[in-house]
C-alpha cells in the first residue's frame, strides 16, 4: 500500500499561497521554468542535483494510436521503433551506436513507449560531457522531425514489430485482453486501437501511411520538451531553442481530436476462458471522467480517495490473514484508468474456481458494508498516519530526489493540464488539510462512486473450470445482492509496545575502520558483527540485514520443507503476543519494514526504515528473531491456501512453467530441493518441526554479520546497537553450510519441450560450469555478457528481425563451491528457432576464436564506467554489496578496485581468454514449441 500511496501523491500538484476557498487554481512549482516557442512547441526544465551529473529528458508526443486511421493501426507504436533506426544526424542505427560508446544503455538510459493519447521518448544522458550534452538534444530534435523513415528499415523492422506482438499478445493474457477491452472500453475507437496494432496491418501497410502518420501529428504544436537535472538551465533553454526553433509548424495540419468512453447503463457482465489461463479472478469496475488535480479542492479531493483506497484494503489485506480466508487476494480503489476515464474497482482472486461465488460474496459483502456503515474513526487514523508519513517522508528527501520522479507531473502537465507541486507546497498542504477530512467527505465519496451505472462485472478463468464458474447472469446477480444481516466492522485496539522487556545488551568489545569504504565494524559482546556504513545518499532512509551460515542445507530430506517453508509460516504469526494484523496496525505511520528468511545456504533477515523509525525497526527484528509467535490455526490456514493453489495452477500448466519446471528437472537431474514446490510437498511441513527450525537457526548470534547503510552517525546509533544487536543470543557454536553437491548436469543436454496453442517459441542456451573465483575473471564474464547482449541484439533483432529483445545473463557463486552460469534466451517464431541458435552459436564462437570487437569492448567499459558512478551512490547497492563480501569473506575494496581499475584492464584479449576459459564442455539446450496439431 505504501508504494500505492507513493504512486498516488506522486500525481499531486502545487500552490504557494494558502486560501480559505479551495476552489483556486493551484499555482504550478516555480522552480520549473516553462515556454513555448513559436512553432508551438513547449518545454519544462527543471534543475536538480540528484543524480549528480545527470539529467532527465523527455521528448512527450500528443499523439498515439487512437489518431491511426484503420490503414496505420499499429503505426503510432512502429514510428517509435522507427526513430531509433534512422534520422537525419543519426543514419541507420547510429543513434543507438553513439549513446552505447557513451555508456548509455538501450532500455535502461534509452528508451520509449507509446499508449492510446501520447508516445514519450526517453534518455538519462551525463552532463559532465558537454558533447554529450548537445548531442542529447539533438537526439530529440532529430526523433520530432528528422525520422528517415528509409524503406528498406521499415521492411527490416517490421519483423522486430511482429516479435513484440508474438511476446505480448500470443498467451493467455493477450486472449483475454482482446475479448477483455472492448467491454472496459465500451466498444469505442480506444477499443480497437491498441497501441501493438493489428497483425495484417503491420505485414502489409505502404511505407507512405507511415510517413504520413509522423508528418500529421509529429509537429511542434502537438510537442513538449521535458528536461530536469543537474544542469544549467539557461544552457538546456538556448539549446532546445536552438534545436527545435526551426522546426516549421505544420501546415494544413490535421485536427488533434479528444475521443472519449460513452458511458454505458446498468452493470454489463462477461464470463472470459482460456484454455492456458492457470487462474480465476473476479473484476467490477466502475468508469467515472477523469479527474484533473487543476485547483486545491481537487487537491483535497485527492487526499479523500487516498484515505479510502487506504482504510479499504488494511481492511481486505485484514481477511486474507483470518483462517481459512474466502479469498487469497483482494483489492478496492479508485484509480486512474486510460482512455480519459478513472475507475473505481473492485478485484478478487479466489483459491479455485469452486471458491468463485464464494470469493465473489466475500468482497460485495465488503463493498456493501463500506456503502452502508463507512469507517471507524481508529481506522481514519490509522490511514491519516501512513499518508502523513509518505507526504513528510518525501518533504524529507526533497534534495535527495532523483530527477526521474519529477518528470512525470510535468509529463502530465502537458497532456492534461493537471497542476505540478513544490515539495514545499505538498508538505504544508497536508499539514493544513489532510487532519481535517471527515468522515462526511468518505461518505460523500462512497455516495459518489458506489453506482450501479456504467459498471462492468467480470470473471476470468480456465476454460476447463468453465461449468463452476458462474454465468453472466449469476456474476449480475452476485453484484447485486445485499446481504442484510451485515454489521459494522470491529476495530481492533492497539498494542502499545512491542517487546515487554527490553534486552540489556551488550557492549562493544572491538571496533575498526575500513578504509575506503567508509564502513566501521563493530564487535558485540555476544560475538555478532556489525559493519555501518552512514551515507548522504538519502535523508531519510536506513536499510539493514543480518546473516549467518548455514540455512535449510544442515537439515535432512525429511525435514527440508519444514525447513524451507520455516520463515515464510512463522512470519503469518506475528510476533510475541501480536497477531500479524496487530503488529500492522501497530506499525502504521511508521517506515518499518524487517523479513527473517532461510536460504539453502543462510539465514537471516533484512529490512528498512528512517531514522525516527530506527528503535522502532530492531525491536520489531529482535522480537521476530527471538520471540516468535506460534499460532497454529493461522500458519495451517495459510499453508493449506498455499496448497490449493498449487494444486490448482497445476491443473492448467501454463507453457511456460512447463519449459521452466522442465529445465529445473534437466539440469538439477530431479533434486527436489530445485523443484518448484507441488501440493504434496505441504503435506510434509510439520509445524513442531518448522518451529524447531526457525528457533534453531535464530538461537545463536555470534557468528552473525549485520550491514546497516543510510542516514545515521556511527556514535548516535551504537547505544540501539548494544541493545537490540548485542542482545540477541549467543551460544558460541562453530557452525557452516553443508554442501549437498547439488549440481548441473555435466556434458552437453538437447531438451524440446511441446507446450502452448500458439506459434510462439522460446530458447534458452546456458552455458555452466565451476569457476575460478577471481575479481578478474568477475569482470570479464560480465563483459562478456554485456558484448552478447550488444552482439545478439544487433544480429538477432536488427539483422535478422527474428527476434524483440534477447536476454543474456550472467552469475556466479562463490558458495558452496564457485560456480558461473551464462544463459541466452529469446522468444520467436517455431520456424525461425533453427536458424537463430545457430546465428548466436557462431558469434559465440567468433568471440572464443577471434574475441569480441574493439568497438563492443569499447561500449562495455563506457556503460560499466558510467553504472558504476550511479550505483555506488545507492544505499541499496551498498546494503547488498557489503553483505556478499562479508558472507564470502571478500575484500570490501574491491568496489573500487573495480571502477579505477578493473574496467580500464578490459581487453579483446581479455574476454576472449574468458569465453575460451568458460563456454565449453557444459552447454544446454532448451527449447519450447507449440503443441503438435
Amino acid at each position: 500500500m505504501k508504494k500505492i500511496l507513493h504512486l498516488l501523491l506522486f500525481l499531486l500538484l502545487t500552490a504557494h499561497t494558502f486560501a480559505q476557498n479551495l476552489n483556486i487554481l493551484i499555482q504550478n512549482d516555480p522552480a520549473v521554468k516553462t515556454g513555448t516557442l513559436k512553432n508551438g512547441l513547449k518545454y519544462y526544465i527543471m534543475k536538480n542535483s540528484e543524480p549528480r551529473n545527470r539529467m532527465e529528458l523527455r521528448l512527450v508526443i500528443n499523439a498515439g494510436s487512437i489518431l491511426e486511421t484503420d490503414q496505420q493501426r499499429g503505426l503510432a507504436h512502429f514510428m517509435e521503433h522507427m526513430n531509433f533506426n534512422g534520422t537525419k544526424e543519426f543514419p541507420k542505427n547510429q543513434l543507438v551506436d553513439f549513446l552505447q560508446k557513451s555508456g548509455m544503455k538501450f532500455g535502461a538510459d534509452l528508451n520509449a513507449v507509446t499508449s492510446f493519447d501520447e508516445t514519450i521518448y526517453q534518455l538519462q544522458v551525463p552532463t559532465d560531457s558537454a558533447r554529450l550534452f548537445e548531442r542529447a538534444f539533438q537526439i530529440l530534435a532529430d526523433w520530432s522531425h528528422y525520422a528517415t523513415l528509409d524503406t528498406a528499415e521499415i521492411n527490416k523492422e517490421r519483423g522486430i514489430v511482429l516479435e513484440e506482438e508474438r511476446a505480448r499478445l500470443k498467451n493467455a493474457q493477450g486472449r483475454i485482453q482482446q475479448q477483455l477491452l472492448p467491454l472496459l472500453l465500451n466498444n469505442s475507437r480506444y477499443a480497437d486501437r491498441l497501441p501493438i496494432g493489428k497483425t495484417e496491418v503491420l505485414t502489409t501497410f505502404k511505407p507512405e501511411q507511415i510517413v504520413k502518420f509522423y508528418h500529421d501529428w509529429y509537429r511542434p504544436d502537438l510537442m513538449a520538451v521535458v528536461a530536469v537535472g543537474d544542469f544549467d538551465p539557461s544552457k538546456v533553454e538556448n539549446l532546445i531553442k536552438e534545436k527545435f526553433a526551426n522546426i516549421p509548424s505544420a501546415k494544413n495540419a490535421p485536427k488533434r481530436v479528444k475521443y472519449d468512453v460513452a458511458p454505458s447503463k446498468g452493470t454489463q457482465t462477461k464470463l472470459i476462458v482460456d484454455k492456458e489461463m492457470p487462474q480465476s479472478a473476479f473484476q467490477m469496475l466502475t468508469r467515472f471522467p477523469k479527474k484533473t488535480i487543476r485547483t486545491q479542492a481537487d487537491l483535497r479531493d485527492a487526499y479523500v480517495d487516498m484515505l479510502f483506497n487506504q482504510m479499504v484494503n488494511t481492511r481486505l489485506q485484514e481477511i486474507t490473514k483470518k483462517p481459512n480466508p474466502p479469498f487469497i487476494f483482494a483489492i478496492m480503489g479508485y484509480a486512474p484508468f486510460m482512455a480519459g476515464l478513472d475507475v473505481f474497482q473492485v478485484i478478487t482472486v479466489p483459491k479455485n474456481a469452486d471458491g468463485m461465488e464464494t470469493a465473489m460474496k466475500a468482497i460485495m459483502n465488503e463493498h456493501e458494508r463500506i456503502r452502508r456503515f463507512g469507517f471507524t474513526a481508529g481506522e481514519m487514523e490509522s490511514a491519516k498516519k501512513e499518508i502523513w508519513t509518505s507526504v513528510e517522508k518525501s518533504f524529507k528527501e526533497k534534495d535527495k530526489t532523483k530527477s526521474a520522479y519529477f518528470v512525470n507531473p510535468l509529463v502530465v502537465n502537458y497532456l492534461t493540464g493537471a497542476a505540478y507541486l513544490s515539495s514545499d507546497f505538498r508538505y504544508e498542504f497536508a499539514k493544513k488539510y489532510l487532519e481535517g477530512i471527515s468522515q462526511a467527505d468518505i461518505s460523500a465519496m462512497i455516495n459518489r462512486i458506489f453506482k450501479e451505472d456504467n459498471r462492468l462485472g467480470v470473471v476470468i478463468g480456465s476454460e476447463r473450470d468453465k461449468e463452476k464458474l458462474p454465468s453472466e447472469s449469476k456474476i449480475l446477480e452476485l453484484i447485486n445482492e445485499k446481504n442484510p444481516d451485515l454489521k459494522p466492522y470491529e476495530d481492533e485496539a492497539v498494542a502499545k509496545s512491542l517487546l515487554e522487556n527490553i534486552p540489556a545488551g551488550t557492549k562493544v568489545i572491538t571496533e575498526k575502520k575500513i578504509d575506503g569504504v567508509g564502513v566501521t565494524e563493530l564487535t558485540f559482546g555476544n560475538g555478532a558483527k556489525v559493519a555501518l556504513k552512514p551515507t548522504t545518499f538519502k535523508n531519510d532512509q536506513i536499510l539493514f540485514s543480518g546473516v549467518s551460515k548455514g540455512g535449510t542445507s544442515l537439515y535432512n530430506d525429511a525435514d527440508y520443507f519444514s525447513a524451507e517453508l520455516a520463515a515464510m509460516a512463522v512470519s503469518q504469526a506475528g510476533v510475541g503476543k501480536m497477531s500479524d494484523t496487530q503488529l500492522d496496525k501497530f506499525l502504521a505511520g511508521k517506515v518499518v519494514n524487517v523479513y527473517p528468511y532461510i536460504n539453502e545456504l543462510t539465514e537471516g533477515v533484512s529490512g528498512s526504515t528512517s531514522p525516527q523509525d530506527l528503535e522502532t525497526a530492531l525491536q520489531l527484528m529482535y522480537a521476530y528473531l527471538v520471540q516468535p509467535r506460534r499460532d497454529d490455526e493461522v500458519v495451517k490456514s495459510f499453508l493449506k491456501n498455499q496448497k490449493e493453489l498449487i494444486a490448482n495452477s497445476l491443473k492448467t500448466l501454463t507453457p511456460e512453467k512447463v519449459f521452466n519446471d522442465t529445465i529445473n528437472t534437466v539440469l538439477y537431474q530431479n533434486n527436489f530441493r530445485r523443484a518448484s514446490i507441488r501440493p504434496e510437498h505441504i503435506d510434509k511441513v510439520n509445524l513442531d518441526r518448522a518451529y524447531e527450525i526457525y528457533k534453531d537457526r535464530f538461537s545463536d548470534f555470534s557468528d552473525f554479520t549485520f550491514v546497516f547503510t543510510g542516514s545515521f552517525e556511527v556514535d548516535k546509533i551504537k547505544p540501539l546497537l548494544e541493545k537490540y544487536i548485542g542482545g540477541l543470543p549467543s551460544t558460541k557454536r562453530s557452525e557452516t553450510y553443508k554442501d549437498l553437491h547439488i549440481d548441473k548436469v555435466k556434458g552437453k543436454v538437447e531438451k524440446t519441450v511441446f507446450k502452448g496453442l500458439e506459434e510462439k517459441a522460446s530458447v534458452s542456451l546456458q552455458f555452466y560450469g565451476d569457476f575460478d573465483f577471481n575479481e578478474e575473471l568477475q569482470v570479464n564474464l560480465d563483459a562478456l555478457a554485456e558484448v552478447l547482449d550488444i552482439k545478439l541484439t544487433e544480429k538477432l533483432r536488427e539483422e535478422a528481425g527474428g527476434v524483440y529483445s534477447p536476454s543474456i545473463d550472467a552469475s556466479y557463486e562463490k558458495l558452496p563451491t564457485p560456480t558461473y552460469s551464462l544463459s541466452i534466451s529469446f522468444g520467436c517464431s517455431p520456424a525461425n528457432v533453427d536458424k537463430l541458435v545457430k546465428i548466436a552459436l557462431e558469434e559465440i564462437q567468433k568471440i572464443k576464436t577471434n574475441g569480441p570487437e574493439a568497438v563492443d569492448i569499447e561500449k562495455v567499459k563506457a556503460e560499466e564506467k558510467r553504472s558504476a558512478e550511479l550505483q555506488v551512490k545507492e544505499n541499496g547497492f551498498w546494503d547488498s554489496y557489503l553483505t556478499e563480501q562479508y558472507l564470502n569473506s571478500e575484500d570490501l575494496n574491491y568496489i573500487n578496485r573495480y571502477s579505477k581499475e578493473l574496467i580500464d584492464k578490459l581487453t579483446v584479449e581479455s574476454v576472449k581468454k574468458a569465453a575460451k576459459q568458460l563456454i565449453g564442455e557444459n552447454f544446454a539446450k532448451f527449447v519450447l514449441l507449440p503443441e503438435k496439431k
